[in-house]
């Protein structure tokens, strides 16, 4: 995943663009920010694998600082893959299904890593919607702090801007669940769907992206009563845990995750364009690593020296299925992703995972750069590859009694 010399001339002329000129001279030397980030929908094979790892250089974004403490994350006994070659098996899967990296933890030790040539462990990845199980978790916290008070709030209580709009009397839990009811077309594919138009227009009025073009849409079902998937809606969650907490989502979660709990390496997170604010949809970048103590931290309950930094009324609802999503034996809860044995998942486009596994004490964390955004054939992939660990987890233990 090295950039050649005409990926490195792209990068920069991008970067360029995004970060070194003015608003008023971008309008005249090419793209906005926000066509540029929509751009990346459809960029080609060779440039998500060059460019997934620089997001956060490319895009202006907000530093989340680590600590000087660092989490442990202890080498443990190799995970053999059971029936299979694991070394061949891993590789194969990671070839053939572009993933730059894999690291599996089980009681805290790494049992299974590897990354792809180009990558490794100092560098960051993008984790696309990854970020909105981030972002419901900072809510959560925040909840806890009180800055928060309930999630039967109305979203008006928060983000005026909202009162005379479809969005005026859906609560904050009806936002974490995807069920506001608001029209909303999620195709990566369509270029006219409202995920690939929602940062191409102009500022209004010093408002997020999300705030102007949420405003204009209508309602489609009665609130409570729809699962529609919405990435717009989580930038909208992110706007609110900035006014609430009144700090970035970046700072937000440096003060409260990424210290406190010993995260190795700084973490980005992309800035909307017009308001500053940062996006709580995408755009957090992160070490694998990081990535895969994220997931130690919510299978630790959201402890952090024994105490919990997660209001309980989240983390309850979080975790476990609030909403239907048409497939068998899943489900979707607090912006995470169930199943029907208990484990849950931080899950974005193009390969990027978090997956946490209560009953085996097990994390799995996965960034990659998958040749669509997503597909039936994908998905089926990566769940084919979880349950693999699974198996070999399960072997183990089977073979371990007497």
């Amino acid at each position: 995943m090295r950039l050649n010399p005409a990926a490195r001339l792209f990068a920069a002329t991008v970067l360029c663009l995004a970060v070194a000129l003015p608003s008023a001279a971008r309008e005249h030397a090419g793209p906005t920010i926000g066509q540029q980030r929509e751009g990346v929908l459809f960029w080609s094979q060779a440039q998500r694998e060059a460019r997934f790892p620089r997001m956060y250089e490319m895009f202006p974004s907000d530093r989340a600082a680590h600590g000087s403490h660092v989490h442990a994350l202890p080498q443990g006994r190799p995970l053999s893959a059971a029936g299979k070659k694991t070394a061949a098996w891993l590789a194969d899967y990671m070839e053939r299904y572009h993933i730059a990296g894999v690291m599996v933890l089980q009681d805290g030790q790494v049992r299974l890593q590897r990354y792809a040539k180009g990558f490794g462990p100092q560098q960051r990845w993008t984790s696309f919607s990854v970020a909105k199980s981030v972002t419901s978790t900072l809510l959560g916290i925040a909840l806890q702090q009180g800055d928060i008070h309930s999630m039967d709030d109305t979203l008006g209580t928060y983000i005026p801007e909202l009162r005379r709009t479809a969005y005026a009397d859906v609560t904050v839990q009806q936002l974490l669940t995807m069920t506001s009811g608001v029209r909303w077309n999620e195709d990566y594919a369509d270029a006219g769907s409202d995920v690939a138009q929602m940062y191409l227009g102009a500022c209004v009025d010093g408002q997020a992206h999300v705030l102007s073009y949420l405003a204009k849409l209508p309602r489609q079902w009665p609130a409570g009563t729809h699962w529609n998937y919405n990435t717009a809606e989580t930038d909208l969650l992110g706007i609110l845990v900035q006014r609430a907490t009144h700090r970035s989502l970046a700072a937000y979660l440096a003060q409260t995750i990424w210290q406190p709990y010993g995260m190795a390496d700084d973490a980005y997170w992309i800035k909307d364009e017009c308001d500053g604010s940062d996006t709580g949809g995408s755009g957090l970048s992160a070490t694998l690593a990081d990535y895969a103590r994220l997931g130690q931290f919510m299978l630790g309950g959201g402890r952090i020296e024994g105490k919990p930094v997660i209001a309980s009324a989240w983390l309850e609802g979080a975790v476990r299925q609030q909403a239907g999503v048409d497939e068998p034996d899943r489900g979707y809860g607090y912006l995470w992703w169930t199943d029907a044995d208990g484990s849950y998942a931080a899950i974005g486009i193009f390969g990027q995972m978090v997956y946490v596994d209560p009953a085996r004490k097990l994390v799995i964390a996965q960034v990659g750069a998958w040749p669509q955004a997503t597909s039936k054939a994908l998905v089926a992939a990566r769940r084919a590859f979880v349950a693999a660990i699974k198996h070999a987890v399960d072997g183990e233990q089977a073979r371990a009694v007497p």
